[in-house]
């Protein structure tokens, strides 16, 4: 077995021409494909359709600043319930052996509750909020599972492009659907619908659709890792029981995994400047007053068109130069990116900030999930990556309060979004300070002290 996946045959079933792309076997685009059924989630739901729907019509009858509350606190609350239970769900899938049953459960959870936004009218911001929760639950703990099979399907010579493509392909689906919508939304009668509202309910279906579609490839293509068991633990124990005994465990041991700690915090810092400037961006360039709604609906689908190409040139970036390295660069253009911000002053400016995100955004992310692969036991990836999405959750919170706080003590959102360099220049000093050999090397002492404990689960379909 390789040290990081499960696959050694070196051209069996592959795709020379995709291999630049990370795509090159079968196994690799079912995983990659699952970047791209639930990012329709992430552009139509969370980000572009449903808060502004909300807003309208789910709490038409709520003052706007309180239906704006109402969608703060269920993005909140969703958020919080999944980065709690991440790493006790993940624990138990290690156990189990059943990464792809917990993928498919939660898949299944996040399609019923996005389908379910079909039947939210005028008023029923309770039942929104309920819908979300439930989708928004599905979306975070899928990820969960689907990041942890990463490096048992992936080489250590090609995960940074494995884990590029699965972005890039995210940004092709997310995109292509949310066009869709949009379309769908703007010119309802074309579609066969009554108006806009309509419209906009059947594209809450559409993407419950196609996740529920697009899911199929990783359920049937990609194999369930072989069960592995630690010291002392019986087969047929209690999950929850030795869950949370393997929890206990880890934090126990955490000086063993000093430089997984150190990627994570490093990861937290830099993560809440990328995810600040992706949620204050609109409404920055809005707030001053030079661009249109709709060039800034333009320049929001820009980024995704622009992320595709550079996605996967950063994937291949990390394998010539590392992971580490390809971050470094990201972070630096962030840097140049918050600096931009605060000059702006055409309409034409928003949209080179629009191309820089659209650089860097996918290739950061993908990136730090590969890195982060590599210094994982697979024996216990499902677990691990349960605490990556812990980090990954609560980034995101102090960035948007900081750029509040200074926008409204200075009076201005230019100083608000330059204050955000502070996270890029903080995650690049903690980025310093993780070293990747040592991190591997634990890794591979932990993969060498368990055996399988059962033959690797069937395909569920």
């Amino acid at each position: 077995m390789s040290e990081v996946g499960i696959r050694t045959d070196g051209a069996a079933g592959e795709h020379p021409r995709l291999r630049a792309l990370g795509l090159h076997r079968r196994e690799l685009r079912a995983w990659a494909m699952y970047d791209w059924a639930n990012s329709a989630f992430a552009t139509t739901v969370m980000a572009a359709v449903l808060p502004i729907y909300y807003v309208r019509v789910a709490a038409a009858d709520r003052p706007p600043n309180v239906a704006l509350a109402y969608w703060s606190y269920t993005a909140s609350v969703s958020l919080l319930l999944i980065a709690i239970a991440s790493p006790v769900l993940g624990a138990m899938a290690d156990y189990l052996g059943a990464k792809k049953r917990f993928l498919a459960g939660f898949v299944g959870l996040g399609v019923v509750g996005t389908a379910c936004l079909y039947f939210v009218s005028r008023g029923d911001w309770l039942l929104a909020s309920i819908c979300f929760l439930v989708g928004n639950a599905g979306f975070a703990g899928s990820i969960i599972f689907s990041d942890g099979l990463l490096p048992h399907i992936a080489r250590a010579d090609e995960i940074d492009r494995v884990s590029a493509g699965g972005w890039a392909l995210g940004y092709v689906g997310g995109g292509l659907l949310l066009l869709i919508n949009l379309i769908m939304i703007q010119r309802p009668g074309l579609f066969g619908f009554a108006d806009a509202a309509a419209a906009t309910r059947a594209a809450f279906v559409t993407v419950a659709v196609w996740w529920a579609a697009f899911s199929v490839p990783i359920l049937r293509s990609v194999p369930e890792p072989p069960r592995r068991l630690q010291a002392a633990e019986a087969l047929h124990a209690n999950a929850i029981r030795v869950a949370f005994r393997r929890l206990h465990e880890t934090v126990g041991e955490i000086r063993e995994y000093r430089e997984v700690v150190t990627m994570l915090v490093a990861f937290w810092f830099y993560s809440d400047g990328i995810g600040t400037i992706i949620k204050v961006a609109a409404a920055y360039a809005t707030s001053i007053g030079i661009i249109g709604e709709a060039s800034l609906l333009g320049a929001l689908l820009f980024v995704q068109l622009v992320g595709i190409p550079f996605t996967f040139l950063f994937g291949t970036l990390g394998d010539r130069i590392g992971a580490k390295s390809g971050i470094y660069l990201a972070l630096g253009i962030y840097v140049l990116i918050a600096m931009l911000g605060y000059f702006m002053t055409r309409a034409w400016h928003v949209w080179a900030l629009a191309f820089g995100i659209g650089m860097v955004q996918g290739g950061a992310q993908a990136l730090s999930r590969s890195l982060y692969a590599t210094m994982i036991p697979r024996t216990r990836s499902a677990e691990f990556f349960g605490f990556f999405s812990v980090f990954e959750k609560f980034a995101g919170i102090a960035g948007p309060a900081l750029f509040g706080l200074v926008s409204q003590l200075t009076g201005t959102g230019r100083l608000g979004i330059l204050s955000l360099l502070v996270f890029f220049l903080g995650g690049i000093l903690l980025l310093t300070r993780v070293d990747v050999k040592e991190g591997r090397r634990v890794a591979r002492l932990e993969n060498a002290k368990l055996a399988p404990a059962s033959t690797p689960s069937p395909p569920i379909l």
